[in-house]
């Protein structure tokens, strides 16, 4: 699978997975979601096309912590964002060293 098809499927599944746990945890408003979903499906669409010079999996994580960064001031939620956005970053550099061409 070539890496923008990846990269939007990842970003997607982990856009909806975010949404899922943020209402999971209350009423929010809906500017709350889009800005879940943006921000997990921009670490999904970069984790699995950018290319550093290090392993995939190292590189996702990376990239998990930095997009995690601004939400997670803004919102002085620190281990639950960088958390996610780890793990989820580290997904998508394994579904890039799995299935990416």
């Amino acid at each position: 699978m070539n890496r923008i098809t990846l990269g939007i499927l990842l970003g997607v599944a982990f856009g909806v997975a975010d949404v899922l746990m943020t209402v999971r945890h209350g009423n929010q408003p809906a500017e709350a979601l889009m800005q879940a979903f943006t921000s997990r499906f921009a670490l999904g669409f970069l984790g699995a096309n950018l290319s550093l010079p290090f392993h995939p999996v190292a590189a996702g994580i990376l990239t998990g912590v930095l997009v995690s960064l601004p939400d997670a001031f803004s919102l002085k939620a620190y281990g639950g964002i960088i958390g996610s956005g780890v793990v989820f970053g580290a997904l998508a550099g394994l579904a890039v060293k799995m299935w990416a061409k």
